[in-house]
């Protein structure tokens, strides 16, 4: 499988942290606001469907055993995530 840019830097920040993560508290490096932004802001569509993208993007990972959850949501987090064998090698690609 071909990793989407998003994908790819998702995937590469959740290998790289030292402890298991919540994907979508990711999303913000990856697509960080601009400065101003908020639901006024003529960019704020644009920037939520980026978000939305990560959120297709994480799930594509997880459901393509890129990443695997070893502490799932519990009502006041999301899912905490680290990546596998299969995750390691399709960024070595």
């Amino acid at each position: 499988m071909t990793l989407s840019n998003d994908e790819r830097e998702l995937l590469r920040l959740v290998d790289q942290s030292t402890a298991p993560v919540a994907m979508s508290d990711l999303f913000h490096t990856i697509h960080p606001p601009a400065p101003g932004l908020d639901e006024h802001h003529p960019d704020h569509e644009a920037w939520n469907e980026l978000q939305l993208g990560l959120y297709g993007a994480s799930i594509n990972l997880h459901a393509n055993g890129f990443v695997r959850i070893v502490s799932p949501a519990n009502g006041e987090r999301a899912d905490l995530v680290e990546s596998t064998a299969a995750g390691r090698a399709a960024l070595a690609i």
